[in-house]
């Protein structure tokens, strides 16, 4: 079936420099653009306890200025140069990326490479971005309905805490934290043998090397991390837990399953699977829920990559009055149904189209190229991959989507998580 699939594959050139620092270079000169994506090998998961918080706290704390950039100047460089640029955090990587026209790619590196070498890790930058992050905290988390709600979920299917605890870590730890803890943590994760520098778009490949070379490479290596535990035992944490929100509107669930890691055919399996229960408008507990019953105020859904043991998550927001009870029984109803009857033809055929349409539109972009070549090459030691990962997917049949659904979903092996509003239980 993958044959009628091929797609061209995608420039890649790789190289190491001297101190450990990964690059891979994509070139494609169709747009006048170029992206830049820098990815550091830290995440929520290399937290200890009693310091969590610190890989989100650098999202913020690297536009802070370095030696040769002021405070907040990288945002006014970008910008005044026609690019856009942003960061990101989660429980696998810290990623920076900027996406500019092809002529100020200069810049970009100067900027990345200032920051990596020098940044300004003061007293005075940790007290203004502890503040920032508590403000974030704030109006993202605290105060909006159901904003607890998957930080919650992961602890009730994770056991480990590399695993467990949140991105945006504890508010007490970051209060605690000294400049030289956070000094500690740059020095070490923040390294050129600890990151991917991917380039995407219109270069001349030479010219690129040279410049990388020139402002990255005598940026200084260091020891490597400490080696990461993120096993975990195959039964979820907890398997069922009342939330009283105080400030939503109506009650909610969700429902956390623990799978394999990411790139596993099992986990292929069940990410198909995801595609089939709650993708889109025509999955099947869309089609069910939403279209059919209109029990549903919202259904969300979605599959949370890990190289560890990952995660299916599945909830709802039911309408007033709808019992929330046969809404769960309608999902788990659908999840038997894949275990036992399988994947019918035409479902398959919808997912390869989708898959061919999701490949499709990450190639048109420089920036979503960048990125998803530089999860391949820090995550497998392999930017080649995004080549080869379309054929992986669809190589996938409906027998062993069926049988993963069989094993990890269609189980009681899976966290509940039931939210009311206060005072409503």
């Amino acid at each position: 079936m993958s044959e009628q699939f091929k797609l061209t594959p995608l420039e890649i050139e790789q190289f190491t420099l001297g101190n450990g620092l990964r690059v891979v270079l994509n070139h494609d000169p169709a747009i006048p653009v170029v992206a830049v994506a820098v990815y550091y090998d830290v995440g929520s998961r290399n937290e200890r306890e009693g310091r969590t918080g610190f890989a989100h706290l650098f999202e913020h704390m690297m536009f802070q200025g370095s030696e040769n950039v002021k405070k907040a100047e990288h945002f006014q460089f970008i910008m005044k140069a026609g690019g856009t640029m942003n960061g990101t955090t989660s429980s696998e990587r810290t990623n920076y990326f900027e996406s500019l026209p092809a002529n100020q790619l200069p810049l970009a590196l100067w900027l990345e490479s200032d920051r990596m070498r020098t940044l300004a890790v003061t007293q005075e930058n940790l007290d203004n971005q502890r503040d920032a992050v508590k403000e974030e905290k704030r109006l993202r988390y605290d105060n909006q309905p159901y904003g607890q709600i998957f930080d919650l979920i992961n602890s009730m299917v994770y056991k480990n805490f590399a695993n467990s605890h949140s991105t945006i870590g504890s508010m007490e730890d970051l209060d605690d934290a000294t400049v030289e803890d956070v000094q500690e943590f740059f020095r070490v994760y923040y390294a050129p043998n600890n990151a991917v520098l991917v380039i995407s778009g219109s270069f001349e490949k030479e010219t690129v090397k040279e410049l990388v070379e020139k402002y990255f490479g005598s940026i200084p290596n260091q020891p490597l991390p400490p080696a990461l535990d993120v096993s975990e035992p195959r039964e979820v944490s907890e398997t069922y837990k009342v939330y009283e929100d105080k400030l939503a509107p109506f009650p909610a669930f969700l429902i956390g399953w623990k799978i394999p890691p990411r790139r596993s055919p099992e986990f292929n399996a069940l990410y198909l699977a995801g595609k089939l229960l709650y993708d889109g408008e025509s999955s099947r507990l869309y089609q069910k829920l939403v279209k059919g019953e209109e029990s549903v105020v919202q259904l969300f859904g979605f599959t949370d990559e890990r190289r560890g043991p990952s995660s299916i998550f599945i909830g709802a927001i039911p309408k007033p009055e709808k019992d929330l009870s046969k809404i769960r029984d309608v999902i788990m109803s659908e999840i038997n149904d894949l275990a036992t009857n399988g994947v019918r033809a035409e479902e398959m055929q919808k997912i390869q189209n989708q898959l061919l349409n999701d490949v499709i539109r990450m190639r048109q972009s420089s920036m979503s190229r960048a990125q998803h070549i530089a999860e391949f090459a820090l995550y497998d030691g392999s930017p080649e991959l995004v080549n080869s990962e379309l054929d992986e997917l669809l190589q996938i049949t409906p027998q062993q989507i069926q049988a993963a659904v069989a094993e990890y979903l269609n189980t009681e092996n899976r966290a509940l998580l039931d939210i009311v509003p206060v005072g409503k239980g």
